[in-house]
């Protein structure tokens, strides 16, 4: 046992997610048909050949998010790319997988944190704890969280199931996994949290996420707005597969990344590696996902530009 003091979770008081209202609504989320302003750069007609290639030749399209694909609204345009068999495999965090619960059980997701955070209710909404419970069951049916989530959302017909990605997975039997660091999602915080769960459930997901990455050759790994979990998550499973394929005489070099983000990094990325006296060189896309990854037969892509052009341009092009 620990010789500090701990905090006691059972002694937060949960409210109900009504009182917190949604910053975002299932009304809010972009149609597939919204009108768009079209992301342009003589790089992107590239990258969807590489994409186009890759799923003609049965080769996996991986896709890594944060939330803020979500919380922008632009679930629809991912859903339809699974559904679609474009993305093979999609990865995204614990807040992830919150929101996307939130948004298809609730019809809403995301708070106003500067107003909650002065009163200590950020995050404490008691319907969403039920995650906690259903992360519990996984764990102890061998499932992954995403696996999980996406099977209850679908099986328990929620009222806004068309919006979930991940169980848009579920019914298309395309791994939804979430890579969970313990203590930054806001169900960590709730008294039914069970830490060892989560991390079981997790891992499952994250061993599923390797298996993936084991058939990435002549596939494409897309990353979008993860600036930590992202690279390293894939950085850890690449070295695993190539471990086992380099064993058995096979190689898992020749593949595509690509990078959406805001970041703006300098015209020579492709050609040199930041020094440490850099800031850059602390942004982990750059070396991991642009460089490193793909060093030895790899191609890498950067796209600056905000998600609602970068992905609805992307789902046009690809459909």
């Amino acid at each position: 046992m620990t010789r500090y003091e701990r905090f006691n979770r059972d002694d937060v008081e949960l409210a109900d997610i009504a009182e917190r209202g949604h910053g975002l609504h299932a009304g809010d989320c972009l149609p597939l048909a919204a009108p768009q302003s079209p992301y342009n750069h003589p790089e992107f007609p590239l990258l969807i050949e590489r994409i186009a290639a890759a799923r003609a030749a049965d080769r996996p399209v991986m896709v890594m998010m944060g939330a803020h694909p979500i919380k922008l609204g632009l679930s629809q345009f991912l859903v339809d790319l699974i559904e679609r068999r474009v993305i093979t495999h999609l990865a995204t965090n614990g807040a992830g997988i919150i929101h996307d619960f939130e948004l298809a059980a609730f019809g809403g997701t995301t708070e106003d944190v500067a107003r909650w955070i002065r009163t200590g209710r950020f995050g404490l909404w008691r319907e969403t704890s039920r995650l906690n419970d259903l992360v519990v069951k996984a764990a102890a049916a061998g499932e992954g969280i995403g696996e999980a989530i996406g099977r209850t959302i679908e099986q328990e017909r929620a009222p806004h199931r068309e919006l979930s990605l991940t169980a848009a997975g579920w019914r298309w039997g395309v791994p939804v996994t979430s890579h969970v660091a313990i203590g930054s999602d806001i169900v960590h915080a709730h008294p039914n949290f069970d830490a060892a769960s989560w991390a079981t459930a997790s891992d499952t997901d994250f061993l599923i996420f390797a298996r993936s990455v084991q058939d990435l050759e002549d596939g494409v790994f897309l990353n979008f707005g993860s600036a930590i979990t992202g690279p390293e998550v894939f950085l850890k499973a690449l070295s695993m597969a190539r471990n086992v394929a380099h064993r058995q005489g096979k190689e898992i070099y020749r593949f595509t990344t690509a990078v959406f983000d805001l970041v703006e990094l300098p015209r020579d990325w492709r050609t040199r590696t930041p020094s440490k006296e850099e800031p850059l060189y602390y942004y982990r896309p750059w070396k991991t996902l642009l460089q490193r990854t793909v060093a030895g037969g790899g191609t890498s892509f950067y796209f600056r530009g905000d998600h609602r052009q970068t992905i609805p341009t992307l789902w046009q092009a690809l459909v």
